[in-house]
C-alpha cells in the first residue's frame, strides 16, 4: 500500500513539474554538420533529457551536450508542446564529442547501460512517445555502428527485446535555456533527487575510468 501511495505522489510531482515550468521559447535549429573540426555528434533519446545530459556531460571527450527535441512533425516545438506527446518529437540530447578520445560505439555503450531500451515509449514513470529510446544517426557509418551495437552490446546487457528505434537525424531543435545543465543547477529539485541522482551515481560507478574528473 505504501508503494502505491509513493508512486501516486511521484506521478503528481511529474505532472506538476511539466505543468508549471517556464515555457519561454528558445527556438534554435541545430545543423549537425556545423561542429568543431574533427569532432562528431551523437543524437540520442533515452527518456528525460535532463538525465541524459547529466550523464554524458561527465564523459571524457565530450565537449558539450545540448538538450532538445527531434524526430517529430511539428516545426519549432517548445517544451509545453512536446509534453503533450502530440508533436512526434522525442526528448533527446545532441552530444558533441572528439572521436579521438571517445568513439561513437563507446558512447552507445553508455547509452545502453544508463537507460532501459526494452520499455516502449517509457522510462520509469516518464510515459509517452517523447520519452522513447532512439538513436538519430547522421551518417551511414553511424547507422551501421548503431545497428551493430544494438544487436551485440545491448542484447548482452538486457534480456528483453530492445525497442530502440534507429532512424535518420532530421531537424534538431535546441531546448529552452532553463533545461540546460538542469541537474547541475537544480540538485535539490524533487525529480533530480529521486530520478536523476541515482542514475548519475550508478553511471559514475560503472564508468569511473571514463569520467572527466579522473583526467
Amino acid at each position: 500500500m505504501l508503494r502505491i501511495y509513493v508512486s501516486f505522489a511521484f506521478l503528481l510531482l511529474l505532472s506538476f513539474n511539466c505543468a508549471n515550468k517556464k515555457t519561454t521559447v528558445n527556438k534554435k535549429t541545430m545543423d549537425s554538420s556545423k561542429i568543431q573540426t574533427n569532432h562528431d555528434t551523437a543524437t540520442l533519446g533515452a527518456g528525460c533529457f535532463w538525465c541524459v545530459e547529466a550523464i554524458f556531460s561527465e564523459l571524457k571527450g565530450v565537449d558539450k551536450v545540448l538538450p532538445g527535441y527531434c524526430g517529430g512533425h511539428t516545426k519549432n516545438p517548445d517544451y509545453k508542446d512536446v509534453c503533450t506527446g502530440t508533436t512526434g518529437h522525442a526528448e533527446v540530447c545532441q552530444i558533441h564529442f572528439d572521436p579521438e578520445i571517445i568513439s561513437f560505439a563507446q558512447i552507445l555503450e553508455v547509452f545502453w547501460t544508463t537507460h532501459d531500451p526494452t520499455t516502449l515509449n517509457r522510462q520509469g514513470n516518464d510515459v509517452g512517445t517523447q520519452y522513447r529510446s532512439a538513436i538519430f544517426y547522421n551518417s551511414e557509418e553511424q547507422k551501421r555502428i548503431a545497428e551493430e551495437s544494438k544487436s551485440i552490446v545491448a542484447t548482452k546487457i538486457w534480456d528483453n527485446k530492445i525497442v530502440t528505434e534507429i532512424v535518420p537525424l532530421t531537424d534538431f531543435y535546441e531546448a529552452e535555456d532553463y533545461h540546460h545543465d538542469y541537474f547541475e543547477n537544480n540538485p535539490d529539485q524533487g525529480y533530480c533527487r529521486i530520478v536523476i541522482e541515482p542514475k548519475v551515481l550508478k553511471f559514475r560507478k560503472l564508468f569511473k575510468e571514463k569520467l572527466k574528473q579522473n583526467d
